[in-house]
């Protein structure tokens, strides 16, 4: 007899406990066969779902949103609950199940955010010495990374009650500035070696972040059938409403994976203001003439993300002109 599971995981405990060993317990009893198990994608999903995985077990990882939707129309919601619900959704295969990514793009994931995460806080604290000083008349103005705490030393030099309060900021905003560049040093050391970085690289206004970011991301090219279904996963493709006679196409979803987004988003961005043409870029100046430049941007960045899996999928470089791109197929 074939039975299903549903895992309703939170932090401490998942009914047993969310330790994998104490899961594996239970869900490897012989007195049961199991023919799927769910848990929701979350903060240890990608954790138990390696475990689980690595053990022989059918487990399956359902996508957040989807999961949510069908479990709103339980009356009580209690952790069993979601858990039977769970169950019932793997028995009737009404879920949408999700990659979970391997160890390596996990870990390029964490340097990616980390790296991010650095930035914000350093540009915050910048920002922060900006607004309080000009409210003693100090502008600090247009000043580079480098010479910013010299900058703002030369402000405070005569008042030494403001220059008590700005050097803990000036400390901790040089000690992150620090960090980023060993973190980016290590970024570019990784893409350095990593073929498929390369290659992607070649693509106009993707950089050694961009590349490495869409590696992370995309994890296993084979995942996607057809390269044109990287532009809906990243969110990059319009929402569609339709019913009765109503039949409209909305803005572009914006699910999916928010940082590679806008990686796109900023790849698309530095190609149309770099100077070097392509065919590529042609085809969206074309688009930036009917439509205006901002969807010119968004179709672009959705392109990028197709031509980048085909280039990743066929090991090939990026093919600069019609021709080439012609011939090559």
């Amino acid at each position: 007899m074939d039975h299903f599971a549903g895992l309703d995981v939170s932090v401490k405990e998942t009914s047993i406990c969310s330790e994998p060993e104490a899961l594996l317990a239970v869900l490897k009893n012989l007195a049961y066969h199991f023919k799927r198990i769910g848990l929701e994608a979350g903060p240890l999903s990608q954790w138990l779902f390696s475990a689980l995985a690595e053990a022989g077990l059918p487990v399956i990882c359902v996508e957040t949103r989807h999961m949510q939707a069908v479990l709103k129309a339980q009356i009580n919601k209690t952790d069993r609950n979601d858990a039977r619900g769970i169950a019932q959704m793997m028995r009737a295969g009404l879920y949408r199940p999700v990659h979970v990514k391997t160890i390596r793009s996990q870990k390029l994931r964490m340097l990616l955010t980390h790296r991010k995460l650095l930035q914000s806080k350093a540009i915050a604290l910048e920002n922060n010495l900006r607004g309080t000083l000009r409210n003693f008349g100090l502008k600090v103005g247009m000043v580079g990374k480098v010479k910013f705490e010299a900058h703002i030393r030369e402000l405070v030099e005569n008042l030494p009650d403001l220059a008590v309060l700005v050097e803990p900021m000036l400390i901790v905003r040089r000690t992150l500035r620090e960090q980023i560049v060993i973190l980016h040093r290590h970024l570019l050391a990784i893409v350095r070696d990593d073929e498929v970085c390369q290659r992607l690289m070649t693509t106009p206004g993707v950089g050694p972040v961009v590349a490495l970011t869409y590696r992370a991301t995309v994890d296993v090219p084979a995942r996607f059938r057809k390269s044109k279904a990287v532009g809906a996963v990243f969110g990059l493709t319009c929402a569609k409403y339709q019913s009765g006679e109503v039949d409209r196409n909305g803005r572009i979803s914006r699910c999916g994976d928010e940082m590679m987004r806008v990686m796109l988003y900023e790849a698309a961005q530095s190609m149309l203001r770099s100077k070097k043409w392509s065919w590529l870029k042609a085809w969206a100046m074309q688009i930036a003439r009917r439509r205006g430049m901002k969807k010119a941007i968004v179709a672009l960045a959705r392109r990028l993300a197709v031509i980048m899996h085909r280039i990743w999928v066929d090991g090939t470089e990026f093919r600069w002109t019609r021709e080439q791109a012609t011939a090559a197929a």
